[in-house]
Order: C-alpha cells, then structure tokens, then sequence
C-alpha cells in the first residue's frame, strides 16, 4: 500500500509538473501573440502616418473671418453664408494652402459638424471598438501610399482646411490624416462592401434632342449615410490661382468633386460602378473629378488628366462639353479605361459601363444581371423618349420620377426607380449658359436653385448678407410634398428608423405605410421572424416576391427567409 502510495504521489506530482509546463507554453505563446499585435499595432500606426506638406509661408494662419450676420462671414474677397433655400454658399479663392485655410475658417462649423455625423454614422454601422480600432488601422495601412497619388495642390489645400476640423478624433489619426482619409472613403467603403453606396442616374441631350439645342446635363448623387449628412449641403465657387473657376457641390470639409461645372462649361459627374476588392491605394474619385473640373476645357483634355491618374475602384465620369456642344462617358477601372461617345443627342449613364471594352467585361455584365441598374437605364431612355425635346424642367422632372418602367407603381425608395428618396443632392447644368441648378432639401424634391456663373465670378467679395442665386430662374418644388403619399412615406421611414433602432413596431401601419415596396415586406417578414411569428412572416415574404425586386441578392434573401419560414412551420 505505502509503495502504491508513493507511486501514486509521484505519478500526481508529474502531471502537476506536466500542467505547469503546459501553462508556462501557453503564457508565452500568449506573450508572445501579444507582443506581435503590439508590434502589428505600433508598424500599422506608423505607416499609416502621413506627413503633412511643407509649407514656406503660413501666414494665412493668421486671417480672421469677419461677420456680416450670424450666418455670413468674409475674408477678404472670399465669403461664406446660409441661403434662405437651406443651401450653404461660399466664394473661395487663392493659392492651394490659403484656399485650405480660408474654406476652413469660413466653414469650420460645417466641417467639425460634418465629421461629427460621419463618425456617429460609423459608430451605428459598427457599434463594436474593436471593430471600430481595427477599421482605423486598416484604413491607416490600406492609405499608407496615398500622399503619393494626390497632387501636391490638393494635399496643401486639404492641410490648410484640416486647421479648422474637429478635436477629439485623435485616435481615427490627425486633422490632416483624417481628411485625406476622408476623401477616399467614397473609395473604400464602395470597393470593399460592394454596396453600391453610390448608385446614381446621369443623363444629357443636346441638339434636335434639346428644345433649343443646347447642352442640358442633370444628375442624382444618390449617396446616402444617414439622414444628418445630408443636412449641410455647400454650394462653393473657387476662383484658384492655377486653372479654371468652378462650382460644385459638396459637404463640410471635403475639397473632393462629385458634381461640378467650370466656367469654361465642362461638367463632372461620377458614377460608381461594379469592382474588385482593391489591393492598395490610389488617386480618390472624386480627387481625380476635380484635377478634370479645374483643368480640362473639353472632352480631349478631361480624357488625358483621367487617362493619368491610377484609380483603385471602377467609376463613369460623365463629361460635358460645351466647347463641344455633347456629353460622353469616361469610364475607368483599376486596370483599364473606356470612352463611350453614344454617337446620337443624348446620353444616359447609370452604374454599369457601356464601352466597348469594359462593357464587356464579366463582372459588368454581372451587374447589369443583379444590380437596379439596367432598370433604372431603361426607365430613364423611356422618360427621354416620352417627354420630347428637353428642357431643364423636364430634365428636373426626370431627376424626380418616382415610377417604375411603364409608369408602374413600384414603391417609393426602391432602388430601381430614378429617385430613391437618399439623394444628397441633384443638379441641372446648362454649360453653354453657364447656369447651374441646385436642389433643396429633401432630396431632389425641394426647389432647385439657380446660379448663373458668370455674375458669381465677377462679383467682387461681399459687402452684406444678401441672396447670389437668380430668383427669376429658381424651379419650384415638387407638389409631391403635399400629398398623402409623401406624408405616408414619411411614416414608413419614421418605422424603418425603429426598427433599426430594435423598437417594436406595428407590422400593419407599416405595410400601409408603403404597400408597393417589396422591401416594406421584408421588413414586416424580418420582424416577425424574429418573433417567432413564422405564419405571418411567410406571408409577408411570399408577397415582398410578388413586388418589383431591385437586386438578385435581395430576392436571394427573401427566397431563403421563406425556406426558413418552412422549416420551422414544418417541425410545430
């Protein structure tokens, strides 16, 4: 017994040993995963760090704005005011860093309160730090070279501006690091979520396709994160020391183009289109629409600034001329690019390509099979030939169409009718006139507000608060807003928005809300299923099927809700 004792006591004092070793392993396996996603962490932070540009004079530092009332501020010649069309206006001119500093200083309300909201954004759609530090790092590591596609105008411009963004974003990176950053975000979020948060409609005529001929251009900028981003909308005019004035529409804190016209009468506008997962960075879209916009007087040269730059997305510039007199699409990959010229009066772009190359592509006829875009390129050719020669009106009345093809009823907010309800803002240009028009809030819905370039960029500074934009030109807004319908479609998103926010909510009004939506059904089906109201939700889905679907993944997820609905109806 005593020998057996002693073997046993030996025998436990091995494994005790034995943990021991095996604890002493894993702690320093774990030390030493520590210590890599340290060093991971410290090599990603610092190279991700950009450099801001080396500036000789920064005595711009100094100016100080000076205030015509409580929302109007000068500098010098340049300005900055609040329309009473809800539109934000301002006048900038000057060398890039003066530019930088000036915008900053005049607007520097917008652009704190526009990250404000962008973050808050960001912190809804990933509401874990974790994910939020990784996405830091990740965009930090991913931008690590993009300084080196980013004309040195831009980032002095962009540096002077980053004096006047918000504090306490220090852990997304520095003022300077967070605007440029910000200015490819466009870029990254469409590439690696493939969400197509860009998803809008262009579209031109011009001779025996325009009632007087001329060149009429009109867009939706169908971007949409978040009801407050849309809020501040600018409407700024640069007088540079280098290149041609412009306009373009924009937000705080963002010197990047999206829609814009020169006073040369070349119009930029970008379209997102269907791309592979980038492997580095590049020039941001909407910095390489600007380098056109305040450059290239005609197609030739805006073809030869896009032709230079390395994009890492898809897009479609739809470039006007009225040098010209036409519209044609540059089209740009990561690898390739393309020049549709229609060879007609017109001209209809929405998100996929038309070129004879990267038409042809497989990932573009992809999205043309899956994607709202086909439908959308349909129902805007059939408007065009419906309504006859055009007319800015006609055109503004286009930008609104809430119908699908034929005139169906499809729902209001489907992805596949030519206003969604997300617009950040459309816009008219008449290039030859040099006149532009601007939509109001909500949407494409509000007034759209004219601007002749040609009296903006002869007035010299402003002296007091007073409207610029011509009030005899101004379009009216849509009585749409007075209707039942519009106030029921305000209820559905009041609803949508509770659901998010994971509210309960009555199933019913919210199917009164919107009954043509296929998506209101998918909604109504989620929510049941959640509660384990399967009956319910499977009617709910057979009917969202029964609706006009905008995307083959949407229709997958229904089909597949309906195969769980099954499963579990099957085993009650």
């Amino acid at each position: 017994m005593k020998l057996t004792s002693q073997y046993l006591n030996s025998v436990e004092k091995k494994k005790r040993s034995g943990w021991r070793k095996l604890g002493r392993v894993l702690l320093y396996t774990l030390g030493v995963i520590l210590l890599l996603f340290v060093a991971l962490a410290i090599y990603l932070v610092s190279v991700s760090r950009m450099t801001p540009p080396n500036i000789a004079d920064k005595s711009a530092l100094q100016l100080q704005r000076k205030a015509l009332d409580s929302t109007s501020w000068t500098i010098g010649n340049n300005w900055f005011r609040k329309s009473n069309s809800g539109l934000y206006e301002m006048y900038v001119e000057g060398a890039p860093f003066e530019r930088g500093v000036i915008n900053g200083k005049l607007s520097g309300e917008l652009i704190r309160h526009q990250e404000d909201v962008f973050v808050e954004q960001i912190r809804k759609m990933i509401p874990s730090p974790f994910y939020l530090r990784f996405l830091r790092y990740f965009t930090g590591w991913f931008n690590r070279h993009l300084s080196d596609h980013v004309a040195e105008e831009f980032k002095e411009e962009i540096y002077g501006e980053s004096f006047s963004a918000a504090s306490g974003y220090d852990w997304v990176g520095s003022n300077y690091e967070r605007l440029m950053n910000y200015h490819g975000a466009h870029d990254i979020g469409h590439a690696l979520q493939g969400m197509m948060l860009v998803g809008c409609t262009s579209f031109g005529t011009w001779n025996e396709q325009s009632a007087d001929s001329s060149l009429i251009i009109g867009r939706n900028f169908d971007f949409y994160m978040g009801d407050k981003f849309a809020e501040d909308k600018m409407v700024v005019f640069y007088h540079p020391d280098k290149g041609h004035n412009f306009m373009f529409v924009t937000w705080g804190g963002f010197t990047g183009v999206v829609s814009g016209m020169n006073d040369k009468g070349l119009t930029v506008t970008i379209n997102a289109a269907k791309t592979s997962v980038p492997t580095g960075a590049a020039t941001p879209v909407s910095l390489v629409a600007r380098e056109i916009l305040q450059y290239a007087r005609n197609i030739r040269e805006a073809w030869a600034i896009a032709q230079k730059r390395r994009m890492f997305v898809s897009e479609s510039f739809l470039i006007g001329s009225a040098e010209d007199n036409k519209a044609v699409v540059i089209e740009k990959t990561p690898e390739g690019m393309d020049l549709y010229d229609p060879k007609k009066s017109f001209i209809t772009c929405t998100n996929h390509f038309q070129g004879d190359t990267l038409g042809n592509l497989a990932s573009n006829k992809l999205q043309i099979s899956e994607s709202a875009s086909e439908y959308r390129y349909e129902r805007l050719n059939e408007l065009l030939k419906e309504k006859g020669p055009n007319t800015v009106q006609k055109t503004i009345d286009i930008l609104r169409d809430r119908k699908g093809l034929h005139g169906e009823d499809i729902g209001l907010g489907n992805e596949k009718a030519i206003n969604q309800f997300i617009a950040h803002h459309a816009i008219v240009f008449e290039p030859k006139k040099k006149m532009v028009w601007v939509s109001a809030a909500p949407w494409q819905l509000g007034q759209f507000v004219a601007y002749d370039l040609n009296k903006i960029f002869s007035m010299h500074g402003l002296d007091s608060d007073h409207e610029v934009y011509d009030s005899v030109q101004n379009v009216p807004a849509d009585n749409f807003l007075l209707t039942h319908e519009y106030a029921s479609f305000q209820i559905y998103r009041q609803l949508k928005a509770q659901l998010q926010d994971g509210k309960d909510i009555n199933t019913q009004q919210l199917i009164a809300s919107n009954p043509e939506y296929y998506h209101t059904y998918v909604l109504a089906g989620d929510y049941d299923f959640k509660k384990g109201n399967f009956a319910q939700a499977k009617q709910y889905y057979e009917t969202a099927l029964t609706k006009v679907i905008a995307t083959k993944g949407e229709e997958m997820h229904i089909r597949k809700q309906l195969e769980k609905c099954n499963a579990k109806l099957s085993k009650s």
